[in-house]
């Protein structure tokens, strides 16, 4: 089997697809949606897995655009520990791409028990997350791979919708339509990138992916889907983090994948980058500014966005690389070891 005829290969591909539909049907529901809502004052957030990932991306995107503190719920306080949190004055968000796990629901069912307004973010509208919220956002995604590609940019688009409607400011809807075809623009230069890195990282024994603020999640990710396709020992750091001592494993010759799209937080990232240059790292940097390669030994190019959309541009190079990396190392991305199954139930 190569790239091109796998399941994953194709769902990858469907993503710019996917989100226009999303964003189609969605702008005008998100605005009644939260019209609707009664007062809050903070967002508490359940997510498990590549959802928890949009949750580090709400956490950065609804404090930016809406002045909104998220905190991201822990499960278990409630499931495991049986323990209610108080929520006065929280918006409690369940993210699930099934919808099925009994942990995300137990939170979202206790914010409505304590007559809080509750929203799920989910594939399946009929699912017992969705029953559980007063409100629900329907993906419409469904995904035929195992490993989460689409589904997960279709929840970074939920986000991106509430977050943009949640600002007041026009503009950024008609930058929400615009996206899929900077993501359709970033898949079609990823492929060569791709295949360059993958064949210098086949034989690596570990890895390590970095980012800052609305990236995190992005690094985080990547991480994951390194991890679970192509089986390489793969953290993820915020790079604030990653200097108050995990930079100690600095030698040469160590692999590092580096998220850095333009804007605030760029310049942070490209001092590191030089930083670690000159410690000897093999750098795989994901960005739209082409400075990046003076450093980098591959550059994995993306399209140019506004910083608040560029998690949805930054995770395409990713996901083409993760997939790379498992077809040189001998391994079916279609059928990733551990991962039996699409669903997942957590307690």
């Amino acid at each position: 089997m190569t790239p091109t005829m796998s399941i994953l290969a194709s769902e990858i591909a469907s993503q710019p697809d996917t989100v226009g539909r999303f964003f189609d049907r969605q702008i005008e529901p998100a605005r009644k949606l939260i019209a609707g809502l009664p007062n809050f004052s903070y967002v508490m957030l359940a997510a498990r897995g590549s959802s928890d990932h949009t949750g580090l991306y709400a956490q950065y995107l609804w404090g930016i655009l809406a002045g909104l503190p998220v905190a991201l719920a822990a499960p278990s306080v409630n499931t495991l520990y049986r323990r209610s949190l108080r929520l006065d004055d929280a918006l409690v968000v369940g993210i699930s791409q099934s919808g099925q796990s009994p942990d995300i629901v137990a939170v979202v069912e206790e914010g409505r028990r304590q007559g809080r307004p509750t929203i799920a973010v989910t594939n399946d509208a009929a699912s017992p997350l969705a029953k559980a919220a007063d409100d629900v956002i329907a993906l419409e995604a469904p995904e035929r791979s195992i490993a989460a590609t689409k589904t997960y940019t279709s929840q970074l688009a939920a986000v991106a919708l509430l977050g943009a409607v949640w600002s007041r400011d026009l503009k950024r809807l008609d930058e929400l339509k615009s996206l899929p075809q900077q993501m359709e623009r970033t898949l079609a230069a990823a492929g060569p990138s791709a295949d360059r890195a993958a064949a210098e990282l086949k034989d690596a024994a570990m890895f390590t992916a970095l980012a800052r603020g609305l990236s995190l999640g992005t690094a985080h990710e990547a991480a994951l889907k390194l991890r679970e396709l192509a089986r390489l020992p793969t953290q993820g750091y915020s790079a604030a983090d990653f200097r108050h001592g995990p930079i100690a494993v600095l030698s040469q010759g160590l692999p590092i994948l580096m998220i850095m799209p333009s804007g605030d937080t760029f310049e942070d990232m490209a001092d590191l980058e030089r930083q670690l240059a000159a410690g000897g790292a093999r750098l795989y940097a994901v960005s739209d500014d082409a400075r990046v390669a003076a450093n980098a030994t591959v550059h994995l190019p993306t399209a140019t966005v506004s910083e608040w959309l560029s998690p949805l541009v930054s995770v395409l190079p990713v996901q083409k690389l993760a997939v790379a990396i498992a077809y040189a190392r001998g391994f079916d991305p279609d059928n990733p070891r551990g991962l039996p199954q699409k669903v997942v139930r957590t307690l």
